[in-house]
């Protein structure tokens, strides 16, 4: 049994998601949110307001990667929310400043959908006994509850994600993170994730083997020198290169 542990990316990897921040129409809708709590913003001004929010948030801070379905993983996103009240005068507790950026999350996603086979893979892997982790860059307030909604939550034995954890894919100390307290020898492990850089760079240097997935929502870049690549998404062939099927 090569893979006692399987580590796995979750946006491109397992869940299919497209995101648009840029949406007029969101802005609109949070703004009136805001007001409903006092806090009123016209919709350009509340976008740009949050804009500098995160800014100050990320400020020292270096992004290798932002795609827009990771949506700032370097920071806990509901410190802007509720920086966004303050600038009024309304001081929100963090409730609701994970509220609002829920709100703000469902606004922004066009669609969410589990690739086909996710489901069945994680309940294989469970099945024969695998350990089966998730290690992404996310927003734990988005992502905790839209891996519940997906039904994924009960298939994992542990989950780290970035904001929660103060690091990052690439950074090797977020994939020791993991290893450490879940007292994992690298060498029974395997990463698998569609990024060549965060994913598959990050876990060498770990000194973890790699899966790559080149799904419709990877980087545009060459093809990384995973141990297993895999040309386009195929959950089944996963399992099978998981559990030694031939």
């Amino acid at each position: 049994m090569r893979f006692q542990n399987c580590i796995f990316d979750l946006y491109g990897t397992l869940v299919d998601i497209h995101t648009d921040e840029g949406d007029p129409r969101l802005w609109e809708k949070l703004a009136l949110f805001y007001g409903y709590y006092n806090a009123s913003y016209t919709p350009d001004e509340l976008r740009d307001a949050f804009h500098r929010a995160v800014a100050a948030l990320e400020a020292g801070q270096t992004r290798l990667r932002q795609d827009a379905h990771e949506c700032f993983p370097e920071i806990p996103i509901e410190e802007a929310f509720a920086r966004l009240y303050r600038e009024k005068g309304v001081e929100a507790d963090r409730a609701l400043a994970v509220h609002t950026g829920q709100f703000f999350r469902v606004l922004s996603t066009e669609y969410i959908r589990l690739y086909d086979g996710a489901l069945e893979l994680l309940r294989r892997l469970r099945a024969a006994g695998r350990g089966v982790y998730l290690l992404s860059n996310a927003q734990q307030i988005f992502t905790e509850y839209e891996v519940r909604a997906l039904g994924l939550f009960p298939l994992f034995d542990a989950i780290y994600l970035s904001s929660a954890c103060g690091c990052r894919k690439p950074d090797a100390a977020f994939f020791r993170l993991l290893l450490e307290e879940q007292r994992i020898d690298p060498e029974t492990a395997v990463m698998i994730g569609n990024d060549g850089v965060t994913d598959i760079g990050g876990a060498h240097s770990a000194g973890l083997d790699t899966i790559y997935i080149r799904s419709n929502i990877s980087p545009r870049e060459p093809l990384p020198a995973a141990d297993y690549v895999l040309e386009r998404m195929d959950l089944a062939r996963v399992g099978d290169i998981l559990l030694d099927v031939p």
